[in-house]
């Protein structure tokens, strides 16, 4: 049967997540071929042995030696997938599965991209304090000044998107370890249409936050080195 979907999964240190993601991702699927591309940075938690051992035919498991980053993640995680539809989410299980259908369907419709929106009606965040809100909301607003192609799409910053693999495949990252590997394909490939589909995005339930000023630092050196590149 052929796949209808491929989900890439970068992890560092999910362990504790990754039962409950694959039996939630499990039961939205039911009926639609998938599977699930688990790129593990050497998780020092044993992410990719647990990944491996719950995981059955649909899930591969590709252990990279060092940590080096989401963006390649995600583009090693392309290169492996059979599919022609791409799904990108976090395993710390702040992107609900759930979502998974109605944006395959979104992408039946027509669209190049699907994006799971917190700022669109009917999205919304739960669990921030008004400071990281406000940062949210700085850091899609610095998007939007510095790359005017993004300012139709809401949460061009959003970490769970469906993209068509054609798009992806083969995009050279700018910042192989950067974080927010959307951006990179709303700056550069070549695509037609985007849907928003709205999600509330929760606190971590499990696990640490991976934001540091470190991050906020590279984030805006990342949208300089975008907006220099161009399309």
């Amino acid at each position: 049967m052929r796949l209808k979907l491929s989900i890439v999964v970068p992890t560092y240190n999910e362990a504790q997540n990754i039962p409950e993601l694959f039996k939630r991702i499990e039961d939205s699927l039911r009926g639609i071929p998938y599977e699930i591309i688990v790129v593990d940075d050497n998780s020092p938690d044993g992410t990719a042995s647990l990944a491996q051992a719950l995981g059955g035919e649909e899930v591969k498991v590709y252990k990279r030696g060092r940590r080096m980053g989401l963006t390649s993640a995600v583009l090693d995680g392309v290169e492996l997938a059979k599919s022609d539809l791409i799904a990108v989410m976090d395993a710390d299980l702040q992107h609900p599965p759930e979502l998974l259908p109605k944006m395959l369907e979104k992408i039946e419709e027509g669209h190049d991209i699907v994006i799971a929106s917190r700022y669109v009606k009917g999205g919304g965040v739960r669990g921030w304090s008004p400071i990281r809100k406000l940062i949210s909301r700085g850091a899609i607003a610095l998007v939007h000044l510095l790359l005017p192609r993004t300012r139709s799409v809401k949460d061009p910053i959003s970490g769970f998107f469906l993209v068509k693999k054609e798009l992806v495949r083969g995009l050279r990252a700018l910042n192989p370890s950067g974080f927010k590997v959307l951006l990179e394909v709303l700056a550069r490939a070549s695509y037609s249409s985007i849907a928003e589909v709205p999600y509330t995005f929760t606190s971590r339930r499990r696990g640490k936050s991976k934001l540091s000023l470190k991050e906020v630092v590279n984030y805006i050196h990342f949208l300089l080195k975008l907006r220099r590149a161009g399309p």
